[in-house]
C-alpha cells in the first residue's frame, strides 16, 4: 500500500458509534434544564412530559393514528421481548435473521420461549435472505436494519398485506432514518440511544390494532413477568400508551428524547433526518468508489445501510491474512483511530466479520464522516506496513 499522508484536520465530532449514538448537532447539557428531576413520574408534571414525548413521536414518524406508542423498560431489548413473550405461541413463526440481534431473537424463541413450530430464515452477515420464502399465515418476526451487519430490507413491498399473521419488527437503527411501511407492521420496537441520539434503558413499542385483538384476545401459556404485562382482565392497559410507564423511567432520559424530538421538528421533521442519513452515506460511497482499502460489506446497494454503515478492508494484505489476523489488524486500525481522536466506537460487532461499522444516522454531520475518511486511508497504510 502506497504511503499515505497523515490528516490534519479531524472530524468536529469524532463519536461514529452505532449505540449509544452521536448526539444531535449543538447538543450541550442546557438542553435538560427542563426536565423535572426529583419529581414523580407519575405527577401531573411527569405524565405530561411522557406524554408529550408519545405525541411527539408520533407526529414526527407519521404513525397511523390508530396505532399506540408506549416508552416500556429495557431498551429495544426489553420492547423485543415483550412482544416475543406476550404475543408469540398463537400459531407458527417465521424467523427472519442475517446478523447478531436477528440471531438473538431466534434463540431467544426456541431455547427460552421454547416454541417448536419455528422456521429459520436466514442469510449471512451481508446478504439478506430470500424473503420471498417468508409465509403470511404465520407470525413474523424480523429486524427492518441489520444494525450489525450494515444491511436492511429494501422496502415493505415484500410483506403481505392481507397476512394472517402478526409482523414482528425490530427497527432500533432504522426508524428516523428510513420509510418504514406502517401498514405492514403490527409491532415495532426501538429505542432512544438509537437514531435520535438519545440515551439508554429505554424502549419504544408501536401496536396496531391488529396486535391489540392478539393481546385481547391470546393468553400465552407461560406466566408473564409484570413488565411485560400489557393487559389486565383481557384488556390492553391503554395507560402505557399515554404516559403511565410500567416502570420508573429517568425523566432526565425523557428530557432528552423531546429535546431530539424538537431538534427532529426544526429541521424539517422526518424527511429531513432521512436526507441527513442518506446524505452521510453517500459520503462513505464517493469514498469507497475511490479507494482501493476497503468495501460494503453490504455489496448490493438496495439492501446496504444508511445507519449502521459496515465496512470490509479489501487490501491485498489483508486478504492474505487468516482471521484471526484480520481481526487484530481491524482492532490495530481501530485503536490507532481513537489514539488519534479521529473516530471513537467504529469497530465491527464482535459477531460480525472483521472490519468497521460506522454510524452514519441523522445526528451525525456530513462533514465530520469527509473529514473521517482520509483518516481511515492513513490509517490503513499504518497497519499494513506492520505486515510488509
Amino acid at each position: 500500500m502506497t504511503n499515505i499522508v497523515k490528516p490534519t484536520a479531524k472530524p468536529n465530532n469524532p463519536n461514529f458509534s452505532s449505540g449509544p449514538c452521536s448526539k444531535r448537532p449543538g447538543f450541550t447539557l442546557e438542553a435538560l434544564k427542563d426536565a423535572p428531576l426529583g419529581r414523580s413520574h407519575r405527577a401531573k408534571i411527569g405524565k405530561d412530559k411522557l406524554s408529550e414525548t408519545i405525541t411527539r413521536t408520533k407526529d414526527v414518524l407519521g404513525l397511523p393514528a390508530d396505532y399506540r406508542l408506549g416508552i416500556v423498560p429495557a431498551s429495544d431489548t426489553g420492547a423485543v421481548e415483550m412482544a416475543l413473550w406476550s404475543l408469540l405461541g398463537a400459531r407458527g413463526i417465521d424467523m427472519v435473521q442475517w446478523e447478531s440481534f436477528g440471531k438473538g431473537w431466534v434463540n431467544d424463541v426456541k431455547t427460552q420461549l421454547k416454541l417448536d413450530d419455528v422456521r429459520e430464515i436466514k442469510a449471512d452477515y451481508g446478504q439478506i435472505p430470500d424473503l420471498s420464502q417468508v409465509d403470511f399465515s404465520r407470525d413474523v418476526v424480523f429486524t427492518w436494519n441489520g444494525t450489525t451487519s450494515g444491511v436492511c430490507v429494501p422496502n415493505g413491498d415484500w410483506i403481505a398485506a392481507d397476512r394472517e399473521g402478526l409482523t414482528i419488527c425490530d427497527a432500533t437503527s432504522a426508524v428516523f432514518a428510513m420509510d418504514i411501511a406502517w401498514d405492514k407492521i403490527d409491532v415495532l420496537t426501538y429505542s432512544w440511544q438509537k437514531v435520535m441520539g438519545g440515551e439508554g434503558a429505554h424502549g419504544v413499542l408501536v401496536l396496531s390494532p391488529r396486535a391489540v385483538e392478539r393481546l385481547e384476545s391470546y393468553t400465552p401459556s407461560w406466566p408473564l413477568p409484570k413488565i411485560f404485562r400489557m393487559t389486565k382482565s383481557g384488556k390492553l392497559i391503554e395507560g402505557i400508551f399515554t404516559g403511565e410507564t410500567i416502570n420508573t423511567p429517568s425523566m432526565l432520559c425523557v428530557e432528552d428524547a423531546l429535546d431530539g424530538l424538537r431538534w427532529a421538528e426544526e429541521i424539517g421533521g422526518l424527511s429531513a433526518l432521512k436526507a441527513r442519513s442518506q446524505a452521510n452515506l453517500a459520503v462513505l460511497e464517493n469514498w469507497i468508489a475511490k479507494t482501493d482499502g476497503f468495501e460494503f460489506l453490504a455489496a448490493d446497494k438496495a439492501i446496504r445501510s444508511n445507519t449502521s454503515v459496515c465496512l470490509l478492508i479489501s487490501a491485498d494484505w489483508f486478504k492474505a491474512l487468516d482471521e484471526d489476523e484480520k481481526t487484530r489488524a481491524s482492532k490495530k486500525l481501530v485503536a490507532l483511530m481513537e489514539a488519534e481522536g479521529a473516530a471513537f466506537d467504529i469497530g465491527s460487532y464482535r459477531d460480525a466479520p472483521a472490519g468497521l461499522r460506522i454510524w452514519c444516522g441523522a445526528t451525525v454531520e456530513a462533514d465530520d464522516l469527509k473529514l473521517l475518511t482520509p483518516w481511515l486511508d492513513w490509517g490503513l497504510s499504518q497497519i499494513a506496513a506492520e505486515y510488509a
